[in-house]
């Protein structure tokens, strides 16, 4: 397994929140999701959600930091492509997250 000084040291080259964020997404367990929103409040940056997302969005180690794990607020996951949406759902569903349609059924078990 890779430690978090590995991956930390892996991501040389990206900004200080960027860095945040993937670390921060990294933490989120196997089996639950997180939001772009909680992610930002994790980091102290409550209304950087939409920069949360683009942070991931540029996830160099996917899915070792597993971006396919923070959806919407509202459950729905999103994605460039819609291959990119039907893999993160998969992934999701694998991980026996209860998903419905293209939306988490976001709820306090697997709320991270």
């Amino acid at each position: 397994m890779t430690s978090f000084e590995e991956i930390s040291k892996r991501l040389e080259g990206r900004t200080e929140f960027e860095k945040m964020v993937l670390m921060a997404t990294l933490e989120i367990p196997h089996g639950k999701v997180s939001t772009y929103k909680r992610i930002a409040e994790k980091i102290g940056r409550p209304k950087a959600f939409r920069a949360v997302g683009n942070a991931l969005h540029k996830n160099p180690l996917a899915p070792l930091i597993p971006c396919h794990r923070v959806v919407r607020s509202d459950g729905r996951i999103v994605g460039e492509t819609r291959e990119e949406i039907e893999a993160r759902r998969a992934l999701l569903i694998e991980e026996g997250v209860p998903v419905k349609g293209y939306r988490v059924e976001i709820n306090d078990k697997i709320i991270y």
